[in-house]
């Protein structure tokens, strides 16, 4: 087998990170989905970490509801701009960096598995319940990840 280069590199490193998040993410929501009744809490840690199924209508972390169609539209666009990047950069012969890479991965993966639950239900199905914050789940973590991955490069470069 030939030796791959490190864009062929990169871009299965980026494929296998969001179709990773993706399948994660499939699972875990069907997971929950099946275990537990809508709006049932199991706790994991009392009053730290339950598993809550909930119905999020809005972005993530549960802002903004029912705003319908415009939550499938955004992430098209997200989906969109993020894979221009990565080709926009490999086309002009410019190396991203493997964390730009990972994040923009997870961000990928996440906003994948999430607009494949508004498409198919009309909602995202959330079960992380920290109790202090808003329900989420894999998908939201992933994007926030990814963002935080990010920022911080930002930074860190702008710092320098």
């Amino acid at each position: 087998m030939r030796d791959l280069t490190r864009s062929q590199f990169d871009i299965l490193f980026s494929l296998i990170t969001t179709f990773s998040v993706i399948l994660i993410d499939r699972i875990t929501k069907i997971f929950f989905s099946d275990l537990l009744a809508y709006g049932e809490s199991l706790p994991v840690m009392r009053n730290v970490l339950h598993m809550t199924l909930v119905h999020n209508t809005g972005i993530a972390f549960g802002f903004f509801k029912d705003q319908g169609i415009v939550f499938i539209v955004i992430p098209i666009i997200a989906i969109f701009l993020l894979v221009f990047n990565i080709y926009y950069y490999r086309q002009n012969n410019e190396a991203l960096s493997r964390v730009y890479i990972v994040a923009f991965s997870l961000i990928l993966g996440g906003a994948i598995g999430n607009l494949i639950d508004r498409i198919v239900y009309g909602y995202v199905i959330d079960f992380i319940d920290f109790r202090i914050w808003p329900v989420f789940n894999i998908a939201d973590s992933a994007i926030t990840v990814g963002a935080i991955m990010i920022a911080f490069k930002c930074f860190r470069l702008s710092a320098k």
